[in-house]
């Protein structure tokens, strides 16, 4: 029996839910309002211990980290297989799949709360505001979390996380103009899965003026969005968080380009 705790607009539980979907799964979902600290509670942190969704259990045993969830999903469901059958595309696959490990995630978490998440939390009355950021487990992430609520983009690390996105951008741009139309092993692979909910957090932060000199992106972008697996996210949208994207998103351009200027 397999079992997602998940939150619906959350990356990493998009791209958890992108490889279900490849792979015809449907576990039994619990969702989780991040924003009330659903997953801090002791019985998650039983769970998972670093208070972050996704967590999939499997037969009462749960797996954490959405990268290794995804791994664990297309070794055991081996069809269709998201994974090149060449070892040295798929070792590329492997590099491209752990880009948000490697500081994409924590870019994403500072670029969407300092433009847009950080509104809902100042929305909240100062003594839960105080006991959410209090909540969280990891000291570094808990700092960074209040200094982004604080001060959106003049956060001290908010440029830098910016300049590390556009870099993700270009990454994919190079990758594509030499392979055509995937990443990896000329078809939809956990390359994808992993990545495409990055993007797609620019486009709802109405940033998608990053790929607008990017072509090879932008079809890429348009044909991920056209696989039958992206269901995975396009059922679970959450029109307020879109709303809440859609009006701080325009006035935060200036910041962004002179982040990238600089």
């Amino acid at each position: 029996m397999l079992e997602l705790h998940h939150n619906n607009m959350s990356t990493c539980s998009q791209k958890v839910r992108l490889v279900l979907r490849a792979k015809g799964l449907k576990p039994v979902e619990h969702h989780y309002n991040l924003r009330k600290g659903d997953q801090l509670t002791p019985d998650y942190l039983k769970l998972n211990p670093n208070g972050v969704v996704p967590t999939l259990v499997v037969d009462g045993r749960p797996v954490i980290e959405s990268t290794l969830i995804c791994e664990y999903l297309y070794e055991a469901y081996p069809e269709p297989p998201l994974r090149p059958a060449d070892l040295v595309e798929r070792a590329i696959m492997r590099r491209f799949a752990a880009i948000p490990d490697q500081g994409l995630h924590a870019a994403c978490g500072v670029v969407s709360s300092a433009i847009a998440f950080r509104h809902q939390h100042l929305a909240l009355p100062p003594e839960e505001l105080e006991a959410n950021i209090a909540a969280t487990p990891d000291p570094a992430r808990r700092e960074r979390k209040r200094q982004t609520i604080e001060k959106g983009l003049a956060a001290p690390f908010a440029a830098d996380a910016v300049r590390l996105y556009d870099g993700l951008l270009g990454r994919i741009e190079a990758r594509l103009e030499e392979t055509g139309d995937w990443l990896a092993g000329g078809g939809y692979s956990l390359a994808e899965a992993c990545l495409v909910p990055y993007v797609l957090r620019l486009d709802h932060l109405t940033l998608g003026w990053l790929w607008d000199r990017r072509p090879h992106l932008t079809g890429w972008y348009e044909r991920v969005q056209a696989q039958p697996n992206f269901t995975g996210i396009s059922d679970y949208i959450d029109d307020r968080y879109l709303t809440l994207m859609a009006e701080h998103g325009p006035p935060a351009r200036p910041a962004v380009e002179a982040a990238l200027a600089a």
